[in-house]
């Protein structure tokens, strides 16, 4: 089981005389193929909190900011995230969710998996999270 994995990144910024190239190598930060790329847009409250089984994803903060909400075996904590050069690595069993959002703001996310409708893939209960983990001590 690929267990309790999360990184804050700084993606590289490259100034140019027409802006500012924002550029991440996935080589160089996630552990799988991108199956799926998806973002929020015109958000108006917090996104659903919940781990996964299988599905690890990087989540890009293309414009704006917010604060995620993360376990990754330390108990909840916020982790702020507030410019394109801002990204977070979470990796499977890893709690995540999003809230307090600027003004249009957009998170860009980059997953391992196709969507799956059942949602079999997903814990949404904080509580089973915890005693999940504590079946995998």
């Amino acid at each position: 089981m690929d267990t309790q994995q999360f990184k804050k990144l700084k993606v590289n910024t490259l100034p140019g005389r027409s802006g500012i190239m924002n550029v991440l190598e996935l080589k160089d930060h996630i552990d799988f193929e991108v199956k799926r790329v998806y973002y929020i847009t015109d958000i108006t409250g917090d996104t659903g909190q919940h781990t996964h089984h299988r599905e690890k994803e990087l989540f890009v903060m293309v414009k704006g900011g917010c604060t995620a909400v993360i376990d990754s075996g330390n108990g909840l904590e916020d982790v702020r995230i507030e410019s394109p050069s801002d990204a977070l690595y979470v990796g499977n069993y890893v709690w995540h969710g999003f809230k307090d959002f600027d003004p249009d703001s957009v998170l860009m996310a980059l997953s391992s998996t196709n969507y799956i409708p059942d949602r079999s893939d997903y814990i949404e209960d904080y509580q089973e999270y915890k005693d999940f983990l504590k079946t995998k001590e």
